[in-house]
């Protein structure tokens, strides 16, 4: 079976973030392993008209925002023109894309956030990507390993695609819209223009341009 509405090139505009270079392999997630080594490797390049090094390996945009009251960890890109709002909690592993918002007790651990995204309200995200000007509702968070602790594996078509991590959430595609309170549970992909019902529970594949209500009713937008 082919599976083309899963690879990078169709889910992510990949001209919208500082770590292009980043997605070599066939699948998004492939990325996720390396993004720490990616963040140190790429900081040291970043031009000082634009970035300084506020702490060991955490580069911020100069144009940046970044609240008092957060806590950054490295390795750490922020991009220009970002907001890191008042207690958010970024663990270390992250790139936050240009004009991206990172609001009130939203915590980011391993995670490629591309231009444009806003993860504005009590939102976690782990071990997860997601594509320009997605957007998670309140409360709304990524679940980046199973309950049985064995490797997330990729749902599509009834097809289970081994994914060979313990710790993968999502792809969140571009433009994609999540309602509050929702979860996304671990190996979960949502194509590009899709949204998702709040109070939801997502798993497996959602396709691009589709609306999410539940897992038996995933209807084409119109």
């Amino acid at each position: 079976m082919r599976h083309d509405n899963l690879y990078t090139q169709n889910l992510l505009n990949l001209n919208e973030t500082i770590a292009k270079d980043i997605f070599k392999e066939k699948y998004p997630w492939q990325a996720l392993p390396k993004i720490s080594e990616f963040i140190v490797l790429l900081g040291k390049t970043l031009s000082p008209d634009k970035f300084y090094l506020l702490d060991e390996n955490i580069w911020v945009a100069k144009s940046a925002k970044i609240g008092k009251t957060s806590s950054l960890a490295g390795p750490l890109i922020i991009d220009e023109n970002a907001e890191i709002r008042h207690c958010a909690f970024i663990r270390g592993n992250a790139i936050v894309g240009k004009n991206a918002i990172v609001g009130n007790s939203t915590e980011l651990k391993n995670v490629i956030l591309f231009n444009g995204v806003q993860v504005p309200h009590y939102n976690y995200v782990g071990d997860s990507i997601l594509g320009f000007k997605a957007h998670l509702g309140a409360g709304s968070i990524t679940s980046n390993v199973k309950s049985d602790k064995s490797l997330v594996t990729v749902v599509f078509d009834g097809e289970k695609i081994e994914t060979g991590l313990k710790k993968f959430g999502v792809i969140v595609s571009d433009f994609v819209e999540v309602g509050c309170n929702s979860v996304l549970n671990p190996g979960t992909v949502i194509g590009k223009n899709s949204s998702v019902y709040p109070l939801s529970s997502v798993r497996g594949f959602v396709p691009e341009n589709h609306i999410y209500k539940n897992q038996n009713e995933i209807i084409e937008k119109r």
